[in-house]
């Protein structure tokens, strides 16, 4: 009866949910609580660290061009929007926050899609250099296991114009740095351009269309275990990976994040030029 009905619903048949859905963001009723992610400050933004003084908030677009008006959505009108600056290294990024109710599975699937900015009349396929998702988890307070954990991903399509197209994962994060001086707030930049590590038999050629408007939609579906703070499985398009060797980001944990559960999208440029992620549709789900 539970599938029956899934599949009946045009909206979450593209989905394969667990047991429970906790979120259900089709980017046409709006931004479903996306936002920009903020760097910590205290006292003067300026505290805040370099590398979020660059994010700017996320869009709703209909994924407007020049030569033929908008393409839309996959299903709708509407997209979310992650931009760049138009900097080489630059990058952006949306957030939402969640907390959780019982350590259990949990499931991320979305449809999203990325371009450079079609300022040119050629295919720019390598101006991007990537896009990706990360969690931002911690414990309840009551755990003792005293861990932050934060499971990174992202698609290395290009880097100094080399075309590399292949997932790639972190297990390091920068150094936890003070904010402010009243010692309550603490920042570190886990998205820096150091420390990715290549996802075992991680290459993957995406499908990138002929002119520097077209899109097509990719799924991804990432599994994660709150109750062993493990990745489980990775799926984009037709592709399973091995998550055998994957590893998270751990930092102690912080005295105010407790049940945390964040999500973050994110795009890098890889030149002097706007890159775009674009998300359709996000679905949140749990075995809990």
């Amino acid at each position: 009866m539970r599938l029956a009905l899934l599949r009946a619903d045009p909206a979450l048949s593209r989905f394969d949910p667990l047991p429970r859905i906790i979120a259900h963001d089709s980017f046409a009723k709006g931004h479903c609580g996306w936002s920009q992610l903020v760097g910590n400050y205290e006292g003067d933004l300026d505290t805040m660290l370099p590398g979020y003084a660059q994010h700017s908030s996320a869009m709703l677009s209909t994924l407007s061009h020049w030569d033929a008006g908008s393409h839309g959505g996959m299903n709708s009108s509407y997209a979310l929007k992650v931009a760049t600056k138009p900097v080489a290294g630059s990058r952006n990024v949306a957030i939402k926050r969640h907390t959780f109710r019982k350590r259990g599975p949990i499931r991320l699937e979305a449809y999203f899609t990325f371009k450079p900015e079609a300022n040119e009349l050629k295919l720019s396929e390598t101006d991007v250099r990537s896009v990706g998702f990360l969690f931002d988890l911690q414990g309840g307070d009551q755990d003792g296991d005293g861990m932050r954990v934060m499971p990174h991903m992202r698609f290395l399509n290009a880097e100094n114009g080399v075309h590399t197209q292949k997932w790639q994962f972190k297990r390091e994060t920068g150094d936890l740095k003070a904010v402010g001086s009243e010692d309550k707030i603490f920042s570190h930049d886990h998205l820096n351009p150091n420390d990715w590590q290549d996802l075992p038999d991680g290459g993957q050629r995406l499908c990138y269309n002929e002119i520097p408007t077209k899109v097509n939609w990719t799924y991804i579906c990432f599994d994660f275990d709150l109750e062993t703070m493990r990745a489980t499985g990775f799926r984009c398009n037709d592709r399973y990976f091995d998550m055998s060797q994957y590893e998270s980001i751990k930092i102690p944990a912080m005295k105010n994040l407790w049940c945390m559960l964040n999500i973050c999208l994110f795009a890098e440029a890889d030149t002097d030029k706007r890159a775009f992620l674009y998300v359709d549709s996000v679905c949140l789900s749990g075995d809990f």
